[in-house]
C-alpha cells in the first residue's frame, strides 16, 4: 500500500499563511514529520497558482527535499509549468521519483499532462472524472478508464505500473448514495484489465464537510473496505495514528484484538461481495458499535447525519 502524505495542502490556512511569507523551515519541518508518522510519499498541493507556479513550486520543493531528501513527490496542482518545474528538480538521469496529480479524461488534459508523465517516467494519477462532472455510476467511472484513460496513458508510452486510476471518493455529508459506488469501482478496475491498473483514492474525501471529531472514524473503516477489494494507493493523514493501525491490521491479519478482529470481519465481507452481519460485532464494545454504525452509513443502508453514532 502506497501511503501519500495530505498535510501540505493550500486549503490549510496554516500551509497558506507559510506559503505566502515563504516560511521555509515550516515546510522542512512538516515534511520530516510526514515522513517519520509513515508517509512513502509527500503531496505538494499548492493550488492552481496561475501565475506563480512555477517560483512557487521551485522553492517549495526545495524545502521539501531539504526535510526529506530524495523521498517521492506528488505535484498537485492544475497548472502544467508547475508541474514541469517540479518534475525537473527531482529528475535523475532523465527520470522523476514523482506522481503527477493529475490528469482527469477532459481533452485539454488528455493532451498535455500524460506525455509529460511519460516524458519524465513518471507515475500518473488519472481521474474518472470528464468534461461532464463525476459518473453516477461505478460502470461509468471504470468506462472512462478503460475508453479515455488508460488508452491515452497507452498511446503516450506511460506503463501500467506507473498509471493510478483514481475512482474519485464522494463525501457522505451530501453525497452518501454514492459512496458505495467508489469501492465497486475500485473492484472492478483490479478486474477489467490484464494487467490491472494500479488504484488511487483521496480517503479523506470521504468525511468531507464532516464535524472534525467524527472524520477519522469515517476515513479508516472506508479505508479497510477500499483495501478488501484491492486498492494500491491513498492519499491519507499520516498523522491519524488509528488509521495507521487499521492499515497495519489488514495487512498484517492480526486479529489479537477485538477490534482488529472485526476489522478483518469486515474486510472479508466486503472482498467477498457481501456484507457485515450484525452477529459479527459485539454491540456492547463501544468501538465495535461505532465501526458497525459508519459501515451503515458507507454502504448507504442508514442516513448519514452529524449525530448517527448517537443514534
Amino acid at each position: 500500500m502506497l501511503l501519500i502524505g495530505e498535510s501540505i495542502h493550500i486549503i490549510s490556512p496554516k500551509v497558506k499563511e507559510a506559503l505566502a511569507s515563504r516560511d521555509g523551515a515550516f515546510f522542512v519541518q512538516l515534511a520530516r514529520k510526514q515522513k517519520e508518522a509513515g508517509a512513502d510519499v509527500l503531496d505538494l498541493n499548492v493550488g492552481p497558482q496561475k501565475k506563480a507556479g512555477p517560483e512557487v513550486m521551485d522553492w517549495l520543493v526545495d524545502c521539501v527535499v531539504e526535510g526529506v531528501g530524495d523521498m517521492p513527490l506528488s505535484f498537485d496542482t492544475t497548472n502544467i509549468a508547475a508541474i514541469e518545474t517540479g518534475l525537473k528538480k527531482v529528475a535523475r538521469n532523465g527520470h522523476a521519483n514523482a506522481i503527477i496529480n493529475s490528469t482527469s479524461a477532459e481533452e485539454e488534459r488528455l493532451a498535455t499532462v500524460p506525455p509529460l508523465a511519460a516524458q519524465y517516467g513518471a507515475k500518473l494519477v488519472a481521474l474518472t472524472m470528464a468534461k461532464e462532472g463525476i459518473p453516477v455510476s461505478a460502470d461509468a467511472r471504470v468506462g472512462i478508464a478503460m475508453e479515455k484513460l488508460i488508452p491515452r496513458a497507452q498511446e503516450v508510452g506511460i506503463p501500467m505500473e506507473n498509471l493510478l486510476i483514481d475512482p474519485l471518493v464522494l463525501t457522505v455529508s451530501g453525497c452518501q448514495e454514492y459512496v458505495p459506488q467508489c469501492v465497486e469501482a475500485v473492484r472492478m478496475l483490479k478486474m477489467v484489465a490484464d494487467p490491472a491498473p494500479m488504484v488511487n483514492v483521496g480517503l479523506s474525501n470521504v468525511s468531507n464537510a464532516v464535524p472534525a471529531p467524527m472524520r477519522p472514524l469515517l476515513n479508516r473503516v472506508y479505508m479497510v473496505m477500499l483495501m478488501a477489494v484491492g486498492l494500491d494507493a491513498a492519499i491519507i493523514d499520516p498523522f491519524d495514528q488509528d488509521l495507521s493501525k487499521a492499515i497495519r491490521i489488514v495487512q498484517q491479519r492480526d486479529d489479537s484484538t477485538p477490534l482488529g478482529g472485526l476489522y478483518l470481519k469486515l474486510h472479508d465481507a466486503v472482498a467477498a461481495g457481501a456484507e457485515l452481519e450484525p452477529t459479527d460485532v459485539d454491540m456492547n464494545d463501544p468501538a465495535q458499535a461505532e465501526v458497525w454504525k459508519t459501515v451503515q452509513i458507507l454502504l448507504n443502508k442508514v442516513i448519514y447525519t452529524d449525530s448517527y453514532l448517537r443514534l
